[in-house]
């Protein structure tokens, strides 16, 4: 055989070695550039796992998220895998546009069991869940200094909270927080604050009690008196980092990984940063921490690949070394998750978020209700909330509102 023949074999040899490897894209939200080595390393260590793959990531923003994962299970070039939060997934599989994961008991347990439960629907386990960190609070003690408050002891209640944020705009003319009301941030502080949102047979809406209507009514006069910022309502936690980082805020409810992004965006700021833990609603006594999870879009070429590419991301090692590089976040995962590394604490507000959110672990849990419609149920609260907070409604009139064309769907 000539030599160019042989070189001819070799290259259509690597070509057909090249076209039977699986090409797997794996999607997440928000994690670039900060975590960029971390995902890569994953890819490569599939890859390296299982030679016949490809492994491809891709950083998705958490507002196209749910919109790009529609558009490419409908246009059947979906991903493997997509990294969702667990109320994207509550949306995604009333769409159709998921598929129920196969694990046996022994890869379910090893996971919490609340974990799991939250991405389990009908019995149907529809994501192997990721990371979560119970909220913070990060606070600026010069801030604190200026507005007279004693930066040693922060408030450890939402009550608290309240009353240090007026007395700081009224010393100094700053925000003292923003809080998550934006979106359905309400329906999570109603049972932080131990309010029910469905009945127990979950088959009507109880959200218009007089305890929810003062609930909702504390935050509108808050609004209206101008001791929480205009644009609480349309830029959520986004627009509270960026006012903190900014040196204009002087408590950012926040998870503990966001406290990295106050460091890369103003190192003064961070440096004058401590942290405390989530103001608890003495009432409720319990911490919304949304999960994250990796699912399964429907239409997968090799739904078994997949799957085992999602188990893979989560596992203890996996997650335990997610932990390490984010600082912050906390594995769902039962033996990674009683690893020493979360227990030490150190002098910086990384560290000090991490011990603090560790501590709080007991409280934590994902509040994120199921129910029928959700993306229709979810625009009436939101629209309803905003009306009652710009004053174009009581906040009677806007649960009662609400209620009504819930309980016509449920």
């Amino acid at each position: 055989m000539t030599k160019t023949l042989l070189m001819t074999a070799a290259l259509l040899g690597l070509s057909a070695a090249s076209a039977q490897k699986a090409t797997l894209e794996f999607w997440t939200i928000s994690l670039a550039p900060l975590f960029n080595d971390e995902m890569n390393r994953l890819a490569a260590a599939f890859e390296k796992a299982n030679p016949d793959t490809d492994v491809k990531w891709v950083d998705v923003p958490a507002t196209a998220i749910e919109q790009k994962l529609l558009a490419a299970v409908a246009a059947g070039r979906p991903p493997a895998v997509v990294n969702l939060s667990s109320d994207m997934t509550v949306k995604m599989v009333q769409q159709g546009a998921l598929e129920p994961m196969t694990l046996s008991d022994a890869q379910k347990k090893l996971y919490f069991a609340s974990p799991l439960s939250t991405f389990t629907f009908d019995n149907k386990v529809y994501g192997t869940p990721w990371y979560w960190a119970p909220k913070v609070v990060a606070y600026n003690t010069d801030i604190f200094k200026k507005a007279g408050l004693d930066a040693s002891k922060p408030p450890l209640t939402i009550q608290t909270m309240i009353a240090a944020a007026k007395q700081i705009k009224d010393k100094t003319g700053m925000y003292g927080f923003m809080p998550n009301i934006n979106g359905t941030g309400l329906l999570y502080l109603f049972q932080e604050a131990g309010l029910p949102i469905l009945s127990n047979d979950k088959s009507k809406a109880v959200f218009n009690s007089d305890k929810h209507i003062q609930l909702l009514q504390t935050y509108i006069d808050l609004y209206k008196k101008d001791y929480i910022p205009e644009d609480t309502l349309r830029r959520g936690y986004v627009g509270a980092t960026e006012l903190y980082s900014a040196g204009k805020l002087a408590m950012l409810i926040t998870g503990p990984q966001f406290i990295l992004r106050v460091a890369n965006d103003n190192k003064a700021v961070y440096d004058l940063t401590k942290v405390a833990p989530y103001p608890i609603n003495i009432a409720g006594n319990v911490i919304h921490t949304p999960l994250m999870g990796m699912v399964v879009p429907k239409g997968v070429k090799d739904k078994a690949l997949a799957q085992q590419l999602a188990l893979f991301l989560t596992n203890d090692a996996n997650q335990l070394a997610f932990s390490k590089v984010t600082q912050t976040t906390f594995p769902s995962t039962v033996k990674a998750s009683g690893d020493k590394y979360f227990k030490a604490g150190g002098t910086n507000a990384t560290d000090q978020g991490r011990l603090v959110s560790s501590k709080e672990l007991k409280k934590a849990k994902d509040l994120t209700l199921i129910y029928p419609d959700a993306s229709k149920l979810n625009k009436v609260f939101k629209d309803n909330v905003e009306a009652a907070m710009l004053g174009q409604k009581t906040a009677k009139a806007a649960l009662d509102d609400i209620v009504k064309a819930w309980n016509a769907s449920l």
